[in-house]
Parts: C-alpha cells; sequence; structure tokens
C-alpha cells in the first residue's frame, strides 16, 4: 500500500468499525496476493471502500470516467491506481483496464447486479462481468454485504449508524466455461457470458452473516 492508499484505508477501517460496528466474515479466503476477482453485490455507495477495508492488500476500485475530472477527487482516484470505466465496466477501455491490473497481480471488485438495488434485494446479474471473467484467468472470489442498503441506500441522504457485514466465499474458477469460450460460436460466449454472471449471482445469494465462520 502507497502513503495515500494505506490512509485511505484505515479511515475506512476505522469508519466502519465505529458508525457501522462492522464484521468483516472469512477475509483469510482472499488470495493474499495475485490477480483475483471479488464478485459483490451492490446496495450503496459503501460496498466498495466495505469489501476493500476487510482485506490486507491493495483493491484497484473501479470509478466512473467522469470523477476523474474532479482535481481532488481525480487525483486521490489516481493516487490509488482506480480504474476509470463506463457504468457496466464492462467495455473499450475500462476492461483492458480491469485485464491489465489482473494479469499483473491486482484484485478488482466487480458488481454482477451492475448497479444499485432500489428495494436492498438482490437483482439479476448483468453479462459484463462473464466477459471480464472468461477474458481473464483470475480465480473469483463471491462476496456478500449485509446492512449497506439499511445504513445508506439510494434514497438516503446520510448514512445511518446501521450494522454492516461483509462475508467473503470460496474461490471460482470457471475452468470450463473459459476453455469453451475458446473454440465454440459468437452466441455461445455471450451465453457464456450470462452463464458465468448467473452462476455468480447465485454463489452470493448462498452466502449468509453467520454461517461458516473461521
Amino acid at each position: 500500500m502507497n502513503f495515500s492508499y494505506r490512509i485511505g484505508w484505515l479511515l475506512f477501517r476505522f469508519l466502519f468499525t465505529v458508525y457501522f460496528r462492522c464484521r468483516y466474515l472469512n477475509p483469510e479466503r482472499v488470495p493474499r496476493e495475485g490477480g483475483v476477482i471479488l464478485a459483490s453485490n451492490h446496495a450503496s455507495y459503501l460496498d466498495p471502500p466495505l469489501v476493500g477495508s476487510g482485506l490486507p492488500r491493495v483493491i484497484n476500485y473501479l470509478a466512473r470516467e467522469s470523477l476523474f475530472r474532479s482535481p481532488v477527487v481525480g487525483a486521490v482516484l489516481r493516487s490509488w491506481q482506480t480504474v476509470p470505466v463506463d457504468r457496466d465496466g464492462g467495455s473499450g477501455r475500462g476492461l483492458k483496464e480491469i485485464l491489465d491490473r489482473l494479469a499483473l497481480g491486482g484484485a478488482i471488485i466487480l458488481f454482477p447486479e451492475g448497479t444499485r438495488t432500489p428495494d436492498g434485494k438482490l437483482q439479476p446479474a448483468r453479462s459484463g462481468i462473464g466477459l471480464s471473467i472468461i477474458k481473464s484467468k483470475a480465480p473469483v472470489i463471491p462476496v456478500r454485504v449485509f446492512g449497506t442498503f439499511e445504513a445508506y441506500g439510494r434514497k438516503l441522504r446520510i448514512p445511518r449508524p446501521h450494522r454492516v457485514t461483509v462475508k467473503y466465499g470460496c474461490p471460482l474458477y470457471f475452468e470450463k466455461q473459459r476453455a469453451e469460450a475458446q473454440t465454440c460460436s459468437r452466441q455461445r460466449v455471450k451465453e457464456i457470458y450470462q452463464e458465468v454472471a448467473n452462476e455468480i449471482m447465485a454463489e452470493i445469494a448462498k452466502l449468509e452473516p453467520l454461517r461458516d465462520i473461521s
């Protein structure tokens, strides 16, 4: 961690521990090094820093390209090596940046749902994450956050001191799907992207906050 990232990590860790009484469950399931995709449900703007603050390694966050136009915010995002992407993070320069970071051993947080849930419930997965996964070689860690919708959902202007929890699942590898995508038709490749995305959401849904605590 560079100085800027370390300060941000400590501040978020303190905030989540004190204000939101956060619980981090099974962070040891995330590899300490090497490329890895963290695939999380998305209920709040709190989700990216919450997922990252539970891990003792640098996370390459994604942020909308428009945020980099702000002198202050842009400088911080660049110092954290944040990846500029469109909303889905699955096309053009954003996809190339994601794949490059993974190839260099970075950790990336992606949201299969594509955007924040409007009602606190898990939403259907979009195929964009499947594209990133199939084109990379990185394992995928399903992650589920609890309480962030109640703490700072879409309709809230100020975060509430509601308890939040993040649970990390076991690695998924998708070797069979990656191999098939090398030789199948273009239409089948698109189907694989969606199948992979659906499987990830199913694994996220299986994660429960008070089970398998090690």
